[in-house]
């Protein structure tokens, strides 16, 4: 679809060829009603998702850190960005300012600002009226220009940029201007510019940050009027002559359904591309010139290899030729609180940044050759010789280098791939033979951006350590990172690899025509099965799904290596041969001749090589291709391709890839049979056309409908763009978390910001997930909001934290399927009860349709928040959806939070539009009864919301959530050792016995069970343990609520009379052992009264067999359902526990966890 932007100057174009009578500017009527028609549409969702939440992170660090804050809104509109900020952001602004040249605007505005409605008013704690001022915003030489009077002198905090910089040229004077009105104080202030469709070009103003929206669209109703209003408003003109601006407006009208997409669920809307950017600026911004006057530049414009780095212009790109100079780039960031960006083969999207300073490393491009005895000592235990590879260099450089003594490194297939592909994997002909390119990898050299000082990190031969070179105390630590992670601690310098005897290749190419979509998945098996599998680990076959003359193909290119055989005048037979036949063409080829038998180099669609077509990708790793729910899903992709270059490409995984332990080096995604890289392609010179970016749209949709089967993402192409945020999620298996904690330890100032993204909570504090559910009209929405307000103003650690509505996906379905208006089904409670049973009959019939839909849109939600601490989610829909959805997102913490309120409360509350923004369309809204009764399981937490205004919710957080974040949680997790391949290999073991060896760690974990208990502990009559591991915690906390501790055991251990029941072995027993006998487990009759209060106590809920066995025995001895509370110290919901014992009829039952793990 085109960009407005790309309409604007269409429209204007066809104004200036066709029309000889001057232009008018908009007058305000003209201005404001197209801006209406463009924000109440679709656009609405770029405020709600993108504009609001990265202006409430942004300002939260700065606000908080003051207790009054001045601010200044340049081109606010109708309504303050600063008045949709969270209410504990907003209470601080005590003095606002705005430049408002429309006048129709500028009323609506100071109305809104100046309302006598607490309810309505956004900027409640003002200390003065809001200054409106009807003028634009101007350059200091042009003060007196327009109308009104504005104090010069005013000094602010925050000064936004509101709705893009149209009309102010050039904009980086503008920004230059809203710098010097900051206040001065040592922390200063903040300048803000949202801008939409189109990157900002600053001329050497560097960003503090700077983030994008590029899924942004607006959506216009496809009517004449409609479109001439719109029309206009883009154009920024109208003409003078009535007659011309008539003829024109039938012209635009043309313009604009000829560029504007439609899409079959709302047919009757026109749809553009409307990208957003965010950029915000310190007094720091300014300073470049302090760098550039110290280190060279690169002459000219740099050019780079990926497409999307290419429309990037950075602040400057500099060209260091020593380390010093690199160090003095880190030294500059560090000083001036800004990030790098790094160049290396130029492949990254991200190499270079808008507003940022890139690092171009092309003058460090030697490569070092070094036989065992010419390391200078320090290589070891390392036989290999070893190669030092500066950060410069291309594969093919060192492929080319390496041969000529009969040596190779296990790099990428690419020859003109650089130092980020190592950094971060590497995947190659020879990874089934030696592994990934980052598994070579034993030392390196890289500029601490902590620092600056010069690291030397596992084996670095003496003469390639520069002067003042230091090992640092983390030195294994970063050594680990480097392997899978490197691009995101340290600019790197130089890495030195292992190497291997060069080999021979001999490659087999098939072709094979596709009939249909059935035949497609058949070869898609027999390839997976009859040969990828079958393969020895010399041999790699790649597979490539494409579209040409008019047909599906298959292409298969086999690649064997050897060492031994100095040709392969006979080919040996392989399992293609007996499946499709000989092949249609083979080669014997060295190493750098290797990269150009690539079938989509050389074969597919004319061939892909010398520079004529442009693409982009991302990578899945996939297990088990051949299977239908998989190989469906790879047929469609290619079906559904926008443009006919696009393919699929299949790199065989496995063998040596997959005996590297996945904690071994920070690439931690080894379980995989294919690394599928989904590649859109369009000709070169369509670049930043509506093909390339239907290509680009064409690669996250395949990657979104194959995300959920695959076994993890490859991080080497992933960068800051929101859409790679679920990828980035799955892209270090394990490893997130301590990859996460060394980021904060070896870039805490963020400098490396535009590199993969890494989660920012460290693994002892992992994201709190807070369903909040209950029927229409209780309170949720705003319950959610006062709870986030509460958790961010958390005093004992810095929290982010985040509300959102799960039910808006499913409203901006329906809104692009009716054309109902998607702004007043968000917001406005009238309208969208009016739609709430069509909504709820839409909802039913796509659930029908899609079986995975609630968590399909509960994955969507979380991973578009991954940069925040706590997230509370409204409108859900499932039953007992903490045991339907936790093993979804096993690095964090599910809650749900039932909250209910009187058939009363309820109806009043429906009847005042506004009063409570209640975001859900829960189903069963006429049953008069508390939605509790209705339910067939129990919820975490239960909330009474009959009270009116903020204290009992503030009370209930304080009681019952922030507990959830404290401190003394994140040490007992510490205490929770991780063991690798215990008791068998692949398994993770958490070790929770061994908190009570741990020094207090008894003590505290009881402190925890019985301070976290939500019920009465005076009501209970029991604590109930099962052997072993619940006696060591159950003794401990009996003792500390002073109640009798009924013992578990298994059978013939305890006196009679006793009852007993079957117990299955635990996950951990089963696992171990190669018994698989079922045990009897007992306890003695009449230890506790039928009908008492009990709580079971126990050290993990895993699959949840053990408890359900101590449910069974419980019930046997007369205690029931509705008197039973499950406590544990440790949860892995990966096992699906609580859904086993949901099923079972335990559903009801109250099971509270302190701790939640992943793995076993």
């Amino acid at each position: 679809m085109a960009t407005l932007d790309s309409l604007k100057q269409a429209l204007r174009q066809k104004a200036n060829g066709t029309a000889s009578s001057p232009k008018q500017p908009l007058s305000d009527t003209q201005y404001t009603a197209g801006f209406d028609i463009l924000v109440q549409g679709s656009e609405w969702i770029t405020y709600q998702e993108f504009i609001i939440p990265q202006l409430s992170q942004l300002l939260a660090p700065l606000f908080n850190s003051r207790v009054h804050i001045s601010a200044l809104e340049i081109g606010p509109g109708p309504k303050s960005l600063l008045g949709y900020l969270p209410g504990h952001l907003k209470r601080k602004v005590r003095k606002y300012t705005a430049f408002e040249p429309n006048g129709l605007f500028a009323t609506r505005l100071e109305e809104w600002l100046c309302s006598t409605s607490e309810r309505e008013s956004p900027l409640l704690c003002l200390e003065n009226p809001p200054e409106i001022h009807r003028i634009p915003f101007v350059l200091q030489d042009n003060i007196g220009s327009g109308t009104g009077t504005y104090n010069d002198d005013e000094k602010y905090d925050i000064i936004l940029f509101c709705h893009s910089m149209y009309g102010m040229k050039p904009k980086h004077r503008f920004i230059e201007r809203a710098l010097e009105m900051l206040v001065e104080r040592p922390q200063g202030g903040m300048v803000a510019v949202f801008h939409r469709d189109g990157a900002l070009h600053l001329d050497g103003l560097v960003c503090h940050r700077t983030s994008s929206f590029p899924t942004g669209v607006a959506s216009v109703a496809n009517n004449d009027e409609v479109l001439d209003c719109f029309a206009s408003f883009i154009a920024g003109f109208t003409m003078q002559d009535a007659d011309v601006d008539k003829a024109i407006r039938v012209d635009w009208r043309k313009v604009c359904r000829a560029l504007g997409r439609r899409e079959r669920a709302h047919p009757d809307h026109l749809l553009f591309s409307s990208p957003n950017v965010m950029a915000a600026f310190t007094q720091h911004a300014t300073t470049l010139p302090e760098l550039t006057a110290q280190v060279p530049l690169v002459k000219g414009d740099k050019t780079v290899k990926n497409r999307e780095a290419r429309l990037h212009r950075p602040a400057s790109v500099i060209q260091p030729t020593e380390v010093r100079h690199v160090q003095q780039c880190v030294r500059w960031a560090l000083k001036h609180g800004v990030g790098l960006t790094v160049v290396g083969g130029g492949h990254s999207g991200h190499c270079l940044w808008p507003n940022v300073v890139s690092i171009d490393m092309g003058a460090f491009d030697q490569v070092h050759i070094l036989t065992a005895g010419e390391d200078g000592g320090d290589s070891g235990s390392h036989s290999h010789s070893l190669v030092v590879a500066e950060a410069g260099c291309k594969t093919g450089d060192i492929v080319r280098r390496t041969m000529a003594v009969g040596v190779t490194v296990p790099l990428g297939a690419r020859p003109s791939v650089g130092a980020g592909l190592w950094l971060q994997g590497g995947i190659g002909h020879l990874a089934r033979l030696h592994g990934l390119a980052c598994d070579a990898i034993v030392g390196a050299v890289i500029v601490s951006v902590d620092s600056s000082q010069a690291l030397c990190i596992g084996c670095v031969p003496n003469q390639h350590r520069p002067a003042g070179a230091v090992r640092p105390e983390n030195e294994s630590d970063l050594l680990w990172a480097m392997k899978g992670a490197g691009t995101n601690f340290g600019i790197v310098i130089s890495v030195t690899f292992k190497s291997y005897a060069a080999p021979t290749y001999l490659t087999r190419n098939w072709v094979v025509p596709l009939s249909g979509n059935l035949e497609a998945r058949l070869k898609l098996s027999d390839f997976d099965k009859l040969v990828a599998r079958k393969l020895h680990c010399n041999c790699s076959a790649d597979a490539y799904l494409y579209w040409e003359a008019g047909q599906l193909h298959l292409g298969v290119t086999m690649f064997e290596s050897s060492t031994t055989r100095l040709t392969f005048a006979k080919p040996t037979p392989t399992p293609v041969d007996a499946i499709w036949g000989l092949e249609d063409d083979f080669k014997i080829v060295n190493g750098v001749d290797l990269f150009e038998t690539e079938m989509y180099v050389s074969g597919m669609h004319g061939g892909h090589g010398g520079g004529k077509t442009s693409s982009f990708k991302r990578c899945l790793f996939l297990k088990r291709i051949g299977e239908a729910n998989v190989a469906d899903r790879l047929v469609a992709a290619v079906e559904t391709r926008p443009s006919p270059l696009c393919y699929l490409h299949l790199l065989q995984g496995g063998g040596a890839v997959g005996d590297v332990a996945s904690d071994a080096t920070a690439f931690g995604c080894r379980d995989w049979d294919f690394a599928c890289v989904i590649t859109g392609v369009w000709p070169r010179e369509q670049d930043g056309t509506e093909v390339a970016q239907s290509a680009v749209r064409w690669v996250y949709n395949v990657v979104g409908n194959l995300l959920s089967s695959s076994s993890g993402a490859y991080g080497a192409d992933l960068g800051p763009d929101p859409r790679d945020a679920a990828l980035a999620a799955k892209a270090f298996g394990p490893n997130r978390p301590r990859l996460a904690r060394l980021k904060q330890s070896l870039d805490p100032h963020n400098v490396l910001a535009y590199a993969c993204p890494l989660p920012n909570a460290l693994i002892e504090e992992q994201k709190l997930i807070i369903l909040v559910t209950g029927e229409s009209c209780a309170g949720k929405d705003y319950c959610a909001d006062v709870w986030v307000s509460r958790f961010i103003r958390y005093t004992h650690k810095s929290l982010t934290a985040r509300a959102v509505s799960i039910s808006d996906a499913i409203k901006r379905e329906y809104a692009a399927a009716t054309g109902a208006d998607l702004s007043r089904l968000l917001w406005d409670r009238a309208y969208k009860e009016q739609h709430r049973p069509a909504l709820t009959t839409f909802f039913q019939e796509q659930a029908r349709q899609r079986p995975r839909l609630p968590e399909e849109h509960f994955l969507n939600v979380v991973s578009s928040a991954v940069d925040v601490d706590v997230l509370l989610i409204t409108g859900m829909r499932d039953e007992a959806p903490v045991a339907a959805l936790s093993h979804l997102v096993l690095d964090s913490r599910l809650l749900e939070v039932h909250v209910q309120a009187s058939e009363q409360t309820r109806r009043i509350r429906r009847g005042c539009h506004g009063a409570d923004g209640d975001g859900d369309d829960n189903k069963n809204s006429n049953d008069s009864r508390s939605s509790l009764t209705a339910l067939n399981y129990r919820p975490s937490l239960i909330f009474d919301n009959d009270t009116t205004g903020n204290e009992a919710a503030e009370r209930f957080a304080e009681h019952y959530l922030l507990p959830f974040v404290h401190e003394d949680l994140q040490r007992l997790a510490k205490m929770v050792r991780q063991v690798a391949d215990f008791p068998g290999r692949g398994i993770e073991f958490r070790h929770v016995l061994g908190i009570s060896q741990q020094p207090g760690g008894l003590a505290l974990c009881t402190s925890l069970l019985q301070t976290h208990f939500t019920g009465n502990w005076a009501k209970v009559d029991a604590v109930a343990c099962c052997e072993a591991g619940g006696f060591v915690y159950a003794s401990a906390l009996a003792s500390r609520v002073d109640l009798p501790l009924v013992l578990i055991r298994e059978a013939g251990k305890l006196p009679p009379p006793i009852v007993s029941v079957i117990k299955p072995l635990s996950h951990i027993s089963s696992l171990a052992s190669n018994n698989s006998k079922e045990k009897r487990i007992e306890m003695e009759r009449d230890v506790v009264p039928r009908g008492a209060s009990v709580v079971v106590v126990d050290d993990v809920l895993s699959t949840g067999e053990t408890l359900g066995a101590v449910l069974q025995l419980l019930d046997k001895a007369g205690i029931g359902v509705e008197d039973v509370i499950i406590m544990v110290v440790a949860e892995f919901p990966a096992h699906h526990g609580r859904e086993l014992l949901r099923q079972r009829g335990w559903g009801r039952i109250n099971i509270q966890s302190l701790l939640v793990f992943g793995g076993a």
